[in-house]
């Protein structure tokens, strides 16, 4: 493979790692750029499922060894995930991407406006819940956000950070914790099919999940010391990028 491929991939999929660890949604910078290095469709999602699954992995590590997953909460969430991330997947050939498309396009906004709020993204939660209601909105925002992924997917991160955090009440190093969580299962099971189904261009995917790894410890590191000092921008960063990245689509 041309070095040229590794050259523009590796340093967006370390970036992707740095924005993914503290607020979700790095594959809209890490997608791009194997689309800019001429990897095809299939191949740039497989292989970027690879990267964003290494990076991932050392992330919800580092989540967990600081204690921002409890695991009674966060393997439930899991599960209801994957249930919904099938069902994503099954309506997905029933609603056309463009529909979904014109309603994030009009969804985006006002989700800006919550995190812009002054006590959004609250580091302590607005109040806590019960174990068992805390358990039960917590597997439905994980089942709601798993369709939202097998239809559509982009931003699923952030917006499951945003919905434990406000909806759910965890605070915010438990939404992000179990978010790397529900992410982990979510990208691994998706992989597995890839890499069954050979789509995975491996070893450029090794590479750039090398410096996805390093991007996520980083931005792991740099959420547990700043919390929601850092989270805002880049989410609204994050955001964005989605916004614009959904009306070109939609303009071409």
């Amino acid at each position: 493979m041309d070095p040229i491929v590794f050259a523009i991939v590796c340093p967006f999929a370390f970036l992707a790692g740095i924005v993914d660890a503290i607020a979700g949604g790095g594959g809209l910078i890490s997608l791009p750029a194997f689309f800019v290095a001429g990897i095809s469709p299939h191949a740039a999602i497989a292989t970027n499922k690879l990267s964003s699954s290494m990076g991932t992995a050392i992330a919800t590590w580092r989540f967990a060894r600081a204690g921002y997953i409890k695991w009674r909460i966060a393997l439930p969430c899991v599960v209801g995930a994957l249930v919904g991330g099938s069902t994503g997947a099954a309506l997905a050939l029933l609603v056309p991407e463009g529909v979904f498309a014109w309603i994030m396009l009009a969804v985006l906004p006002f989700v800006a406006f919550f995190v812009l709020r002054p006590h959004s993204l609250s580091v302590e939660g607005e109040s806590a819940f019960s174990l068992s209601k805390t358990m039960a909105l917590g597997v439905l925002v994980a089942f709601a956000m798993g369709i939202y992924d097998g239809m559509y997917g982009p931003g699923t991160g952030t917006f499951l950070i945003l919905l434990l955090n406000g909806v759910v009440h965890m605070k915010l190093t438990l939404a992000n914790g179990t978010t790397k969580a529900i992410n982990l299962a979510t990208n691994v099971s998706a992989l597995v099919m890839f890499l069954i189904n050979g789509k995975v261009l491996v070893p450029l995917g090794l590479a750039a999940g090398a410096f996805n790894i390093v991007g996520n410890y980083l931005g792991a590191s740099l959420f547990s010391s700043r919390g929601a000092a850092v989270v805002k921008p880049l989410m609204l960063v994050v955001l964005i990028v989605f916004f614009v990245k959904i009306a070109y689509d939609l303009i071409s």
